[in-house]
């Protein structure tokens, strides 16, 4: 069978990171069986070696201006090259012919960005890295941008958040081309987590960032993690800190960008995440553990906001399902 061709596109300043997720995750599926293989190439501009982000010099195998389709997919890594990148109406000029000539098109982190100034975006919902994402945003208003998944796959293109999530993103490629069996192998042989939801968030909730200074939002934030089974309507915090349920939303919508329902939701929902691979709890007792009053309203929640099941999710994130 002809292999499925992969191109990747870097450029100086290119993060190395972006590259390697996906052109290893792609060498382990080679090696565990993938029928047909993936042949795997990075193309830079004049096939020239790149210097990325790190200091490493990486040597290009195809020149940007030479790649001719059929392609199976394209990949464009990001770094902070990025901008410069995007500038280059040659690099761009090539990206864009190439998308009409692969069947699908995908960016890594700041990649986006390149595929945003190819025009590959405009009226599509995209993602980039999370420090990025206003950027992308206010610099290209014709595209959704949503900084909290891992990856959007919005019709033949995906973007991916940073660096690592390549990895989850080529995964999902490896699922959709041969099978969720071959994709968990691959999973398994890297160490790494079966295979994440692309609309998992970026950071976790409990690490992301300080807490906002304002001391009535901090004391109502840490009164939720330490009480995720309690009553925690925005009513009982507002009574909790001291001051009307209406200050306490708009507090809320200042400093934290949601509403206290949405945070306490959003917070719960990830604590259940955590215990459902972490723990063999039943599924009731998570929910209950993490504040739904049973196991049908989690899963309710879980599906819309991961898109699976919670015994789906255990199924393939948990270490014992290795």
């Amino acid at each position: 069978m002809k292999e499925r061709l992969m191109m990747l596109v870097g450029y100086d300043g290119a993060e190395l990171l972006d590259i390697s997720c996906v052109t290893s995750t792609l060498d382990a599926a080679n090696r565990l069986g993938a029928a047909p293989a993936y042949e795997v190439k990075v193309a830079t501009p004049g096939g020239r070696a790149i210097t990325c982000a790190s200091g490493l010099i990486l040597e290009g195998q195809r020149s940007l201006e030479r790649v001719k389709g059929p392609l199976d997919t394209v990949f464009v890594s990001g770094g902070i090259g990025h901008e410069a990148a995007a500038g280059d109406p040659r690099i761009v000029g090539h990206v864009r012919r190439l998308a009409n000539e692969g069947r699908r098109v995908a960016s890594v982190c700041t990649g986006a960005t390149v595929l945003a100034a190819a025009g590959l975006l405009n009226g599509k919902r995209a993602t980039t890295h999370w420090q990025h994402a206003d950027e992308l945003a206010s610099a290209y208003p014709e595209i959704t941008v949503d900084p909290a998944p891992i990856y959007i796959r919005d019709g033949n293109i995906s973007t991916s958040a940073g660096v690592t999530s390549a990895l989850d993103l080529t995964l999902a490629f490896i699922e959709e081309d041969h099978g969720a069996d071959l994709a968990r192998a691959v999973a398994r042989s890297m160490v790494t987590y079966l295979q994440r939801p692309g609309n998992q968030a970026q950071m976790s909730m409990f690490t992301v960032a300080p807490v906002p200074a304002n001391s009535l939002v901090k004391r109502a934030v840490d009164h939720i993690f330490s009480h995720l089974a309690g009553d925690l309507t925005a009513a009982a915090l507002a009574d909790k800190v001291g001051v009307s349920e209406r200050h306490l939303i708009r507090l809320f919508l200042d400093h934290l960008g949601k509403t206290p329902g949405r945070f306490v939701r959003d917070v719960r929902l990830e604590a259940a995440a955590h215990l459902l691979t972490s723990t063999a709890l039943p599924v009731a007792r998570v929910a209950r553990r993490c504040g739904f009053r049973t196991a049908e309203t989690l899963r309710q929640a879980f599906v819309s906001r991961y898109d699976v099941s919670p015994s789906h999710y255990r199924a393939t994130q948990s270490a014992s399902a290795s």
